[in-house]
């Protein structure tokens, strides 16, 4: 891939705050969507996003426009950082006393969660598009925060064919989003 990077994220990349500023603009609700959506609580989600644009801003030099587009790449550090939050002491600590019905997320509106959560930030008309499986993978992997071995678990599937299966449907949908 030979793509030409955003001007934005060059200049925050040689540490212009200015265009840092602007990238927070352009990102920050699609990002808190995904890390709301994963830990399920707004104060705990605005903290992370937090730490999340200081990732980024620190790491800039790390992203690389050949390896892809800047908001996959920030995409991934919000979910890894809520998934990091997820299984961390203090998060354990804290939800041992938490009912079940903190765990699981049913829509009052009978709409469909992992739409809901998709929709916020843009990429449902490309979800849809999916095979079923792939939706199921998607939704648990990047959309509910589930471990591999936690999604093949609740898959039946085991482990090993559940990473090949993601890989395809990561490579899906992003062919369906035009990004390759």
């Amino acid at each position: 891939m030979n793509r030409q990077p955003d001007l934005l994220i060059t200049r925050m990349q040689e540490g212009n705050e200015m265009a840092f500023s602007r990238i927070y603009e352009r990102y920050h609700k699609a990002l808190h969507g995904v890390i709301y959506n994963v830990v399920k609580d707004n104060d705990i989600a605005e903290e992370i996003l937090q730490d999340v644009f200081m990732k980024i801003w620190k790491n800039a030099g790390s992203y690389d426009v050949d390896q892809g587009r800047f908001f996959t790449w920030a995409l991934n550090i919000s979910r890894n950082a809520a998934i990091d939050h997820l299984r961390s002491k203090a998060h354990k600590n804290s939800s041992l006393n938490l009912s079940r019905d903190y765990f699981v997320s049913i829509p009052e509106d009978g709409s469909d969660d992992m739409e809901v959560q998709t929709d916020s930030i843009g990429i449902m008309t490309w979800v849809k598009k999916l095979q079923p499986m792939c939706i199921k993978v998607i939704d648990l992997i990047f959309f509910k925060g589930f471990t591999f071995k936690d999604a093949a678990k609740d898959l039946e599937i085991p482990e090993g064919t559940l990473k090949s299966r993601h890989r395809k449907c990561v490579q899906e949908l992003r062919t369906s989003m035009g990004e390759l």
